[in-house]
């Protein structure tokens, strides 16, 4: 039997999720002839690797410190990659092109959507990396109003107001030293490394909206857990690897809907064992 590939990309890779989800996909679509690695790749060593797959390959999912390293290679951008300079789907199609997309994006909106989030009048996002322009991008479908973004340096501050700018945002910045206001929000999206909220666990409003933070391991974060404890509306970066994971397969197998649910079964999963 020919053997379908597809795999995850990045340095470092060996906590990634990705291989557990999209092999579940796989199960329950019924393609025993695919098969998702991963592996350890660098800026360096992925133009190499990318030029080396062969026809059997489908598809590609890409993270720190590729997404934007990757642009060059390909043949075709999406429109969201393209607002975002961010691609980590790469689908591979059987007349040699090499597509990029941005799955992040529409699945930040699809996890608010699945709380029942649709639109909001205003919203904080913290931290400024890469993670945070794709946060803009999502807000820029939702948010009707301002967003605030709570970060380190003017530098950052510089980014995120021009990011706002290219993604049709209205963006304040606001110090990290004020970050404690950012959680009277109606929607308040972490973004940042493990342990960088932790200071703010304390300051959780008494009637707190919603939080999306985007990590997934550990879990709960401090402020994860202090914004359950005051019943306020928890969004994880399960939820956003699930659906973003859940566009790639659909893109890379061509199938119209991903298993969602035994995606996410399989994530909590593997979650559980590591902890």
């Amino acid at each position: 039997m020919s053997r379908i590939r597809a795999a995850v990309l990045g340095s470092p890779i060996e906590h990634s999720l990705s291989p557990v989800l999209h092999r579940a996909a796989y199960r329950e679509l019924g393609l025993d002839d695919w098969t998702y690695d991963r592996f350890e790749i660098d800026e360096a060593a992925l133009p190499g690797f990318v030029a080396g797959l062969g026809p059997e390959w489908a598809g590609l999912s890409l993270t720190m410190p590729l997404k934007r390293a990757v642009i060059p290679l390909l043949d075709a951008v999406s429109d969201t990659a393209a607002s975002v300079k961010a691609v980590n789907t790469v689908v591979l199609t059987p007349d040699g092109r090499r597509l990029g997309d941005n799955t992040d994006v529409p699945g930040i909106v699809a996890a608010l959507h699945e709380r029942g989030i649709d639109e909001v009048p205003s919203a904080a996002v913290l931290g400024a990396g890469a993670t945070a322009s794709s946060a803009l991008a999502a807000l820029a479908r939702i948010c009707t109003g301002e967003v605030t973004a709570y970060v380190r340096s003017s530098a950052r501050a510089d980014e995120m107001r021009e990011w706002g700018r290219r993604l049709g945002v209205d963006v304040r910045t606001a110090d990290w030293s004020a970050a404690a206001a950012a959680l009277t929000a109606p929607l308040v999206i972490a973004t940042t490394p493990a342990g960088a909220t932790d200071e703010l666990a304390g300051a959780v409003p008494e009637a707190p909206g919603t939080l999306f933070d985007v990590l997934y391991d550990p879990w709960p974060t401090a402020l994860a857990a202090a914004w359950t404890a005051r019943d306020g509306a928890l969004v994880g970066g399960l939820d956003l690897l699930v659906h973003q994971a859940v566009l790639q397969v659909e893109q890379m197998t061509g199938r119209p809907t991903g298993p969602l649910a035994a995606m996410r079964a399989a994530g909590e999963a593997a979650l559980r064992a590591r902890h």
